[in-house]
């Protein structure tokens, strides 16, 4: 029931993520030019009193022409934060900050994080209610019950727009898809399962009254609180919000109450279920255990007990993940894209029952990948993978079309297939791709060198690599590496592998094969052991060559050109391939790749081709359908030039391939890149704007990825080295611990290859 991993982290690292740079994690863009006077004439006096004047006569114009339609509200008080409690509406922002972050990564929402520094509801509701102009969503978050029920109730009344508290309702809908999954492979139905709830919160009210809603009696649900089974006549520690449901049972204790018992939804505490209240249930019964950090009862223990049990839990450690990052990004997008009043049951299930169906589909090749294992349907995998690239375009079309069938959409969707791909095209696929790379990392988990170990950037990307269980990280430094670990907050430098390349007892064995390599290049014997000992990057790459390691970093204290002079004089480039750098430009909705942006000076028409066909074969493993262009200045001839014929000849060396995806040339980037001048090329092969730009030197090439890494909004990554006969990496300097981490996956999860 979380929206993060469980991934470790150090204090230092964790405030540096927030603070480097802009500090925080959001900030404002313009979303229309602001170049010129007669913009900003437009854009505010006297222009937006046109848009002004329509609203006020027609206020469902605001969506036309204001961000409304695409805005949430994130708002707390900060008095359930996390699982710290109530630290006060201030120490929530880093919070709703992220909370923002989500639903733009996820389902490109527009959010504004509002801390109400208040615990009094009256005004917390006001304060809520008179936002209403402003958003087209409200999202609750972070609010202790039982406040949060009163407060939510009570602005769903008043408010036109979909008020939703996240902590009750995202987890009764990911928890409610899981369970239907699981009924379906145990061959039960809701109307004949009894279920026990422990918990009395937000979100354990929300699963019972949810799964109440969705066909299982009444009768049949029995929650439990700190003091036991709420039952009928109880007076102790009881509010209307547990009365409501409260049965008629002998039962008094948990114990009791999951005797027999079909189903257990767990939102307390650690540790509250034993061996034998799992041996009490009925067979094959269904265990979510999702209080956090750690659960009710671990699936290890479950499964010690009971071999035919199915369990989900709040942690992505385990399979079946109850993670809300499964739903509220995505449901906020299909009710404000029909402009939904509000977020009603009829939603929530329908969300409920797309999450399950996703789940029961055949798994993507990307999904599968990245976790090291084929999931299919079964009792390890009732509920979808947090990264599957289908949720956008899934679970939004499912949520506004129960909107639609329950009349609470006031834009209806005529076209729902239409509807469906402007979802897919709202994201890149390269990003979930991306974070698919980071869990694959993790279920394979690889030795990746840093081979500047000495450097502060380096040590700190090595840290977090160990600690988000990417992989072990290996060390090229000195003696004094474990005393600058300690020295970022380290307790326990010695789990971090170090090797000295003046000592290591590996250097003997890495001077003969450098010698036996380069004896007849004019090398002495001495001169390559001065390398050896001296050297981190001819070390490292000795190391990587040797098995010692299975990918390498470098690159941050010396030019590319420099590491990669050093680094081939140990590796050679992968047999029949010639090495190229590749920079990947990943923007809100598109990813362009360039290539070649740091190893051919000018190359050949055969260079090119090949070139483009791995290029484009990068693109796929992140989930893009490459559509490849070879740049230049002239278009199909036009200007005439003498160098034109390397970008003619690999066009048609593809020809020749008969390769499987798109491409054309010679052609300027407008041409490539902008539908309306495409159109005055009919007979161009590409179906779209091409999305592999094959440059034709690395002059042109290298300044165009730095220019735009400087200049354009879009995130970059890279550059990435392909085409070595061992998986290296060499970083742009300046690059940032995030930077050299993703490298290092990258190039071990086999996607730079």
């Amino acid at each position: 029931m979380t929206e993060g991993a469980n991934v470790e982290f150090s204090e230092r690292e964790a405030l540096l993520f927030h603070s480097e740079g802009r500090p925080g994690k959001i900030k404002i863009v313009a979303t229309k030019p602001m170049a010129t006077q007669r913009d900003l004439s437009l854009a505010y006096s006297p222009g937006v009193a046109v848009p002004v004047r329509a609203i006020a006569a027609d206020p469902a114009t605001a969506y036309d022409y204001t961000a409304k339609g695409n805005l949430v509200a994130v708002v707390s008080n900060g008095t359930a934060i996390l699982g710290l409690g109530n630290l006060g509406a201030l120490a929530s922002k880093p919070v709703m900050e992220g909370k923002a972050v989500l639903f733009k990564r996820f389902a490109d929402v527009d959010a504004i994080d509002i801390e109400l520094a208040t615990e009094d509801v009256g005004r917390l509701i006001d304060a809520i209610e008179l936002m209403e102009p402003s958003f087209g969503g409200i999202n609750l978050e972070d609010i202790k019950a039982p406040e949060c029920f009163i407060i939510e109730q009570t602005l769903r009344e008043r408010m036109n727009i979909p008020v939703f508290h996240d902590d009750q309702h995202g987890t009764a809908i990911i928890a409610a898809a899981g369970m239907i999954n699981a009924l379906r492979i145990t061959g039960r139905e809701m109307k004949d399962v009894r279920v026990v709830v422990n918990g009395a919160g937000a979100a354990a009210v929300a699963c019972t009254e949810l799964v109440k809603a969705m066909g299982v009696p009444s009768g049949n649900v029995t929650m439990c609180d700190s003091k036991g089974v709420i039952w009928q006549g109880r007076t102790d520690g009881m509010n209307q919000w547990k009365s409501a449901h409260a049965v008629e049972t002998d039962a008094r204790s948990l114990a009791d109450a999951m005797r027999g018992a079909d189903v257990f939804l767990g939102l307390s505490v650690a540790g509250a279920v034993t061996a034998d209240m799992v041996r009490s249930m009925a067979d094959k019964p269904i265990i979510f255990a999702m209080a956090n950090p750690d659960p009710e009862i671990t699936p290890d223990d479950v499964h010690r007990i009971r071999q035919d049990a199915i369990v989900a839990t709040g942690r992505s450690d385990y399979p079946n993940q109850v993670n809300n990052v499964l739903g509220f990004p995505f449901i906020f997008r299909g009710a404000l894209d029909v402009r939904a009043t509000t977020i009603n049951d009829e939603m929530k299930i329908a969300a409920a029952h797309a999450l399950a169906d996703l789940a029961r589909q055949q798994v993507p090749e990307e999904v599968a990948l990245a976790y090291g294992r084929a999931h299919s349907f079964g009792p390890d995998y009732i509920i979808p993978a947090p990264f599957d690239p289908r949720l956008m375009e899934v679970v939004p079309a499912a949520v506004a079309r129960a909107a639609m069938d329950s009349g609470v959409a006031t834009r209806p969707i005529l076209d729902m297939p239409a509807y469906r791909q402007t979802l897919k095209a709202r994201l890149s696929p390269t990003t979930s791709v991306l974070s698919l790379a980071y869990e694959g990392a993790r279920a394979r988990p690889k030795r990746v060198l840093f081979a500047e170990g000495e450097e502060e950037v380096v040590l700190r990307a090595a840290i977090q690599f160990a600690d988000g269980g990417y992989g072990v990280p290996v060390l090229v430094g000195r003696d004094d590496v474990h005393d600058r670990l300690r020295a970022l907050g380290i307790d326990d430098p010695g789990r971090f592998e170090v090797h000295n390349s003046v000592n290591s007892p590996l250097v003997p064995a890495m001077v003969d094969r450098l010698y036996e390599r380069l004896q007849r290049r004019g090398y002495l014997r001495r001169e390559c052991q001065r390398m050896v000992n001296r050297d981190r990057d001819i070390f490292g790459a000795l190391m990587l060559q040797m098995g010692e390691a299975d990918a390498m970093v470098t690159g941050v204290t010396r030019t590319y050109a420099q590491s990669m002079r050093e680094v081939k004089r140990v590796l050679d480039p992968a047999e029949g391939k010639v090495p190229f750098g590749l920079h990947i430009m990943v923007g809100r909705a598109h990813t362009v790749f360039i290539a070649d942006t740091t190893v051919n000076e000018r190359p050949t028409a055969e260079q090119l081709a090949d070139i483009a066909e791995r290029t484009a074969a990068v693109a796929r493993r992140l989930g893009q359908e490459p559509r490849v262009a070879f740049l230049s200045y002239s278009s199909f001839g036009n200007p005439p030039g003498k160098w034109l014929d390397n970008m003619r000849d690999a066009v048609a060396l593809l020809d020749q391939r008969r390769v499987s995806f798109e491409y054309e040339g010679e052609m300027a980037p407008d041409v490539a890149l902008n539908p309306e001048v495409m159109k005055s090329y009919p007979f161009s092969r590409l179906s779209g704007p091409a999305n592999v730009l094959v440059m034709p030197g690395l002059q042109s090439a290298n300044l165009s990825a730095k220019l735009l890494r400087e200049l354009g909004g879009d995130s970059v990554i890279g550059p990435m080295l392909i085409g070595m006969e061992r998986p290296v990496q060499i970083a742009p300097m300046g690059a940032s611990a995030s930077d050299l981490i993703t490298l290092g996956v990258l190039a071990a999860a086999g996607i730079a290859r």
